[in-house]
């Protein structure tokens, strides 16, 4: 009877390591995963601040807002780069300690994602703070547009993404104003249909949809990697005591 006990005993420590092996390597993986994502983000934020067009385009128009949500999202992809690099190694190193400060730092990205994200979709989205300020601009650029600067930045604005005015030709008209040749097309010579904040809203929030579904991703990685720690160190608290009892 003791040694079916022993045995038993022995098995249920063997099942246990091994449960605790799967768990370390799901948090190898989804670190490695976490980090690769992490960089994504990091280097589409950079790019999407040091463009020199888009730059050029949110200076003029007094959008700079744009550039807040971005900020935020490069110094969380930067953090989350470096802790699941650590989050990564820390599995390997089974120490319940440091397994809960990971945590802590999973949850504190998974805030900041959410609030970066909500805040670059703020300033480029439709119905959002962004479409006010670039309307507002173009209105003063139309108004002043008997003026060189004024006239030469809603050419590069208009000639740069067909449109035409803030929401549309009529803007010209309503600000008694001619239409001018890079409002219209080149082929039909018909006013460009959709004004420059439709435009450049959909310009915009295609590519901060894609930085914002990657950060969405990521946000869901923190989340798995907080549950499958928990019952890691359960695991490991768990198989403490089995080593314990096992020594008796």
């Amino acid at each position: 009877m003791a040694d079916k006990g022993d045995g038993e005993g022995e098995g249920s420590v063997l099942k246990l390591e091994n449960q605790i092996a799967v768990l370390k390597y799901v948090l190898l993986f989804t670190n490695v995963l976490e980090w690769i994502i992490g960089a994504a983000i990091f280097a589409l934020c950079l790019w999407l601040r040091f463009e020199p067009g888009i730059n050029e385009w949110l200076t003029i128009l007094n959008a700079s807002n744009f550039y807040i949500g971005i900020y935020i999202l490069v110094i969380v992809a930067a953090i989350i780069m470096v802790v699941s690099f650590l989050g990564g190694l820390s599995s390997l190193q089974e120490n319940a300690t440091i397994i809960l400060g990971y945590i802590g730092s999973q949850v504190l990205a998974f805030i900041i994602l959410l609030a970066g994200s909500a805040v670059l979709l703020d300033n480029s989205a439709r119905d959002s703070s962004f479409q006010p300020r670039v309307r507002e601009s173009m209105r003063i650029l139309i108004m002043n547009s008997q003026y060189d600067d004024a006239r030469n930045t809603l050419a590069m604005i208009q000639e740069g993404i067909a449109c035409c005015g803030a929401d549309g030709p009529g803007d010209y008209l309503t600000l008694q104003q001619p239409i001018p040749t890079e409002c219209r097309d080149t082929v039909t010579g018909n006013p460009f249909f959709h004004g420059c904040v439709d435009e450049l809203t959909w310009f915009f929030e295609a590519k901060c949809a894609w930085i914002a579904a990657l950060a969405m991703l990521v946000a869901f990685i923190t989340v798995m990697n907080v549950v499958v720690s928990i019952v890691l160190i359960q695991a490991l608290r768990k198989e403490e005591e089995q080593a314990d009892t096992y020594r008796k």
